[in-house]
């Protein structure tokens, strides 16, 4: 039955002109053999673009035609040489396929929702004799795609052991794998720092704590989106410790912190102990805080209001499944700080000094008593000025001479009256203190 379709098919499709020559019969029923006109056969207007999509989507073929007069076109698949249409006809039972064409010119093959299957050459042909035919390519890309069960998953290592990470793609074309790490840091990759690692496989010796981390796993082919996937690393060492400063100093009623430094996977567990052994909770007089950052640990022991008792050595321990490690703080007592009491000396006024003033002294020596002496002359050794200690010292000359007005008394009398006006005032203040009482 499918052989006798297929005679049939080729006799509908086939022209009935079998050679170069065609005979024509005129109006008297003569036949006369001419030759074919070349400028009547169809023609394709444009060659059929080859057409790539992707595959799920939608694919258009188009063929024009002119001159295509009675004669017909058909759509081949030609790989497998399967006859898809015949003019406007659909012959393959392939449902995703239909036709459409207009003005009796274009031609267009659709195939819905395209598979791999469908990728390779089609032909537009004519039933001339001989037959005229344009091939056109319909390409079929794959987006990547990860294959997880030949994908590496979640990994624990031992340090120090061998590990290889395995990622395969599939698509259209063959996708470029690729890996790197997902928080951006350098791979330690054959003794050198790398960003990206290519191939599917990710193979690292003696693996550290340093390669922790997720890594990402990227195919890619040109064909959107490209797909990664993640791939984490844990790496199982026992716990390691440091300590910043084994030695700390502090003083009476002073508050001090103890620092201490792990690192460890699995998590490990860390405390404090002291000198004795025991371990220390947090409370009044004891804070141990403990922050996590990845495999590392920072812990800090604040002891508040030391006294002589505290004063010895504390110790930090971290343990895992894998093993236990502590390291050893000395605590010793400093001196308090003294205070240093600071003060300001202002300089002070000049002070007479006890004593006699000998009218010479005062007004020039072996001059007369009416005598009126001349301006006094300033000059920097006679000027007032400071000693280095802050005091307010008079200069060694003395002081500068005093100008008294005409008919003065002279510096005797003026003395005696002086003296006169305080025991009068002395007088004065001890009749009035006696009244008071």
């Amino acid at each position: 039955m499918p052989s006798a379709l297929l005679v049939l098919v080729v006799l509908v499709f086939f022209p009935l002109v079998h050679g170069r020559h065609v005979r024509n019969t005129e109006s008297n029923g003569i036949s006369v053999l001419g030759e074919f006109n070349h400028e009547a056969f169809p023609r394709f207007a444009e060659p059929i673009p080859n057409v790539t999509v992707t595959v799920g989507r939608d694919a258009l073929l188009a063929c024009v035609v002119d001159n295509l007069r009675a004669f017909k076109v058909a759509w081949v698949r030609v790989d497998t040489q399967t006859i898809l249409s015949i003019h406007h006809n659909v012959i393959t039972q392939n449902p995703r396929i239909s036709l459409s064409y207009n003005d009796h010119r274009s031609w267009f093959l659709h195939i819905r929702n395209v598979q791999e299957s469908d990728r390779g050459w089609y032909m537009c042909q004519v039933n001339t004799d001989p037959m005229r035919s344009r091939q056109g390519y319909l390409q079929v890309v794959v987006p990547p795609s990860i294959v997880d069960r030949e994908t590496s998953s979640d990994m624990v290592v031992l340090e120090s052991t061998n590990v290889s990470l395995t990622c395969k793609a599939t698509g259209y074309p063959e996708p470029y794998v690729m890996w790197r790490r997902e928080d951006g840091e350098d791979i330690r990759y054959n003794g050198e720092n790398v960003n990206v690692v290519d191939g599917e496989v990710l193979f690292i010796t003696k693996v550290s704590r340093l390669h922790m981390a997720v890594y990402l796993c990227i195919a890619s082919n040109g064909v959107p989106p490209s797909i990664s996937k993640r791939v984490q690393l844990k790496v199982q060492f026992p716990p390691m410790l440091s300590i910043p400063n084994q030695l700390e100093g502090a003083y009476i009623g002073q508050d001090v912190t103890l620092e201490c430094r792990t690192e460890a996977f699995p998590t490990s567990i860390n405390y404090w102990t002291t000198e004795r052994g025991d371990m220390i909770i947090s409370g009044d007089k004891y804070e141990a805080v403990s922050m996590d950052n990845g495999y590392k640990k920072y812990m800090m022991l604040k002891i508040r209001r030391v006294n002589k008792s505290d004063f010895g050595s504390y110790k930090c321990v971290a343990k895992n499944s894998l093993g236990e490690t502590d390291g050893v703080i000395k605590l010793e007592e400093i001196p308090a700080p003294t205070t240093l009491k600071t003060t300001t000396q202002f300089p002070s006024l000049p002070t007479k000094k006890k004593g006699k003033t000998r009218a010479g002294d005062r007004f020039g020596r072996g001059e007369a008593n009416n005598r009126v002496n001349s301006p006094p002359h300033f000059d920097d050794a006679g000027m007032s000025e400071y000693d280095d200690d802050g005091e307010f010292t008079l200069s060694s000359n003395g002081s500068p001479p005093i100008q008294e007005p005409p008919g003065a008394f002279s510096g005797a009398t003026r003395t005696e009256n002086f003296n006169w006006c305080i025991g009068g005032v002395l007088a004065m203040t001890w009749i009035f203190s006696k009244t008071l009482r």
